[in-house]
């Protein structure tokens, strides 16, 4: 049995090293922003871990874990596998020692193998200026994406009707995107990023020094007693994400590895949310088993305020604004209304395949945040300051991870009986063919960290209590199946439902790979939240059960060398009693097609979609150029098209371009307000320039 085994392991290496890089990254890429119900999405960090490590692939006889963590494809339980077979039995000779251990199965070394490598080299710790500058890459990124069709918020008016008015924007309706970065492996990254969104201005009234947003980084990474440092623009993770995980962290997805947070201490800011950062300086010490993270960070955010005649003119904040836009009055008032202030410390430790931690962080503002109270948000954070305390750990004992982190914040309204917060959890592999996980979280309703990122059902981490259930099982050679459980509740008023509830979500999805080239999956997965009635008679809203069920077949075909074919239908029903229950469909048909020889790679999509409304709209992930993420929302009836292509010149230019439009049926209009568009036609032009050296 070993040798053909072997043999297959060597056909699927030549296979997959022979893949291009983009294709390789992007079929991750593809699977996880598949999970995302959003159109606003940054996944630029994971792109940026699997480019690098395509680049400079995991020495398994080196590695302690954490580069492998870093590649969101194993499970805790796997990485130990690699660690307690290099403890039992020296270090690999080959490659194919993966098939001995006894976690992994043939597709699991598929998804790592072109990030791994095994050798006896031992990677350099000590960097001089003159390597770093020869073996350094320098990478320019240009962007333009122009408006094509006029919305309402650009027309024609007056200074004095623009400035009294929210609804028409100073700027033109053009994006421009600019980012500049040198790194050196993983060890040193300099870099600025700009951009201009949509309706903001460019060199000329409120936004005379140009772009709009700026940020910029210098970081440091590899040192034995200075494990890495930034200065400028960074994110922070920690533990299991409850306390501070100011980046973006995966939600509930088809592939349970999803459900623990793998934390990085420092990450260098490369992205454009304008809110979701921190900007300073951190520094991650280690000695032996031990490491320290400090980080410190003040910058200026989007915020309203209101001056109170009562207390001597007192400033103080109502709301703070975390889109990042400057088009309107409104809007461009709000800009920099608020400084945050933010230090805090994270201490590790690290035994074996034990970890633990304890983080402190305090958090401050230079004004009072004073929001209207709702019955809903009555719990919510209001003050100037707040402090907040977490601890979490892992461990990893033969087939099972346990993990898991508590977290309590301290605010002078908050008895000490409040504000906790906790999760716990375990992946267990019961055989090569068979995992299994299930976590439980318990949010308080006074609890409330503004840089989080726990697993959660609702958009934050807070006021809800559920417990997860998923599996992952190999039944045969070509089928597969996941799927989840989730049961929720939430045991305070949220917004836009005026009771406690609960609800639950359901997943399956069997999957049929027959050959390397050939694959198919279906999906049933079914949501059911609870929200206020749309019968109320203004007096006492009572909440119903809103029932949402999602079907899909998906099919992808590799044809040959250079064409691969992608079908999709998808079906969505919705009940609720106050409504009529609704209805949505999409089909699409993706070709795919590189050349290996040419220096063109063609995307192509066609989809017909026809849903009863918005709230039935059907999200779906569109290829795109590097670091451009869309999973745009298709509802009403219509078709959708685009075209993507890439060239690449000059053995180190790429240029991308991509055009797609909506093309609506029985639509004299499109959206509404200031992005209304007459007419039945909507679409986009998107236009990259990749140089690096």
């Amino acid at each position: 049995m070993k040798c053909p085994f072997l043999l297959l392991i060597l056909v699927l290496s030549f296979r997959i090293f022979a893949q291009d890089r983009g294709e390789i990254i992007q079929q991750r890429i593809e699977f996880i922003s598949e999970q995302v119900q959003s159109e606003n999405m940054d996944l630029t960090n994971v792109i940026e871990q699997l480019n690098y490590y395509f680049d400079h692939p995991i020495n398994l006889n080196l590695t302690n874990g954490e580069e492998l963590e870093e590649l969101y494809l194993l499970t805790g339980v796997q990485i130990n596998d690699v660690l307690l077979h290099r403890k039992a039995f020296g270090k690999f000779i080959s490659i194919y020692e993966l098939q001995s251990l006894t976690y992994w199965d043939l597709q699991t070394i598929q998804l790592v193998l072109p990030f791994i490598r095994v050798d006896d080299r031992l990677d350099q710790l000590h960097i001089t200026w003159k390597e770093a500058m020869k073996q350094g890459k320098f990478e320019t990124y240009l962007r333009y994406q122009p408006m094509i069709e006029k919305k309402a918020g650009y027309a024609e008016v007056s200074d004095s009707i623009r400035k009294a008015s929210n609804k028409f924007y100073y700027g033109n309706g053009d994006r421009y995107y600019a980012r500049f970065r040198y790194t050196y492996k993983t060890n040193i990254s300099i870099g600025m990023t700009a951009e201009k969104d949509a309706g903001e201005q460019f060199f000329r009234g409120t936004q005379k020094q140009g772009f709009d947003f700026y940020s910029a980084h210098a970081f440091f990474k590899g040192g034995k007693y200075l494990k890495s440092a930034v200065i400028g623009d960074y994110q922070i993770q920690v533990g299991q994400g409850l306390n501070v995980w100011s980046s973006y962290a995966f939600g509930k997805t088809a592939d349970l590895t999803t459900m623990k947070r793998t934390a990085i201490p420092i990450r260098a800011y490369t992205s454009v949310d304008e809110s979701r950062f921190l900007r300073g300086a951190a520094a991650d010490f280690g000695y032996r088993n031990w490491s320290m993270l400090l980080f410190a960070s003040q910058k200026k955010m989007d915020a309203a305020t209101i001056a109170d005649s009562s207390y001597d003119d007192l400033e103080y904040v109502s709301t703070i604004d975390l889109t990042g836009l400057h088009r309107t009055t409104s809007e461009i008032a709000k800009k920099n209304g608020i400084t945050e202030g933010i230090v805090g410390a994270n201490i590790r430790y690290a035994f074996g395949a034990f970890r633990w931690g304890a983080a402190y962080v305090y958090q401050g503002y230079d004004k009072p945040f004073q929001k209207a109270i709702q019955y809903y948000n009555q719990f919510d954070f209001r003050g100037t300051s707040f402090r907040s305390l977490s601890s979490d750990y892992s461990y990893v004992f033969r087939n099972i991870n346990v993990f898991g982190e508590v977290s309590k914040v301290f605010r002078p309204d908050l008895d000490p009986q409040h504000g906790w917060a906790m999760v716990h959890a375990a992946m267990m592999s019961l055989d090569p063919r068979f995992s299994a996980g299930i976590l439980y979280r318990n949010y308080q309703k006074d609890y409330q960290t503004l840089y989080n990122a726990g697993f959660s059902e609702g958009s934050n981490t807070q006021n809800e209590q559920g417990t997860y259930a998923a599996i992952k099982w190999k039944l045969a050679s070509a089928w597969s199946i996941n799927a989840y459980v989730d049961l929720f509740k939430f045991p305070w008023l949220k917004y836009g439902v005026d009771a406690p509830s609960f609800g639950h979500e359901l997943l399956i999805q069997p999957v049929y790979k027959p050959s390397k080239t050939f694959e198919i999956y279906g999906r049933f997965r079914q949501q059911l939240r609870q929200k206020n009635s749309r019968d109320s008679d203004g007096t006492v809203t009572e909440i119903e059960d809103v029932v949402q069920r999602n079907y899909r077949l998906n099919m992808s075909c590799v044809l040959n060398e250079f064409v691969s074919l992608k079908t999709r239908l998808e079906y969505v029903t919705i009940h609720r009693a106050s409504n009529t229950p609704e209805k949505g469909m999409l089909f699409s048909q993706d070709l795919i097609f590189k050349p290996k020889s040419s220096p063109f790679d063609l995307s192509l999509r066609f989809a017909l979609f026809d849903t009863d409304s918005y709230d039935s709209r059907i999200y779906t992930f569109e290829s795109n150029a590097l670091y451009v993420f869309a999973v745009p929302a298709y509802y009403y009836q219509g078709s959708r098209a685009y075209v993507l292509l890439r060239y690449s010149f000059w053995h180190s230019c790429d240029l991308w371009v991509k055009y797609g439009v909506f093309l609506y049926e029985n639509r004299n209009s499109i959206s509404s307000g200031s992005e209304q568009i007459m007419g039945s036609r909507k679409s986009d032009l998107l236009i990259q320039l990749r140089i690096s050296l």
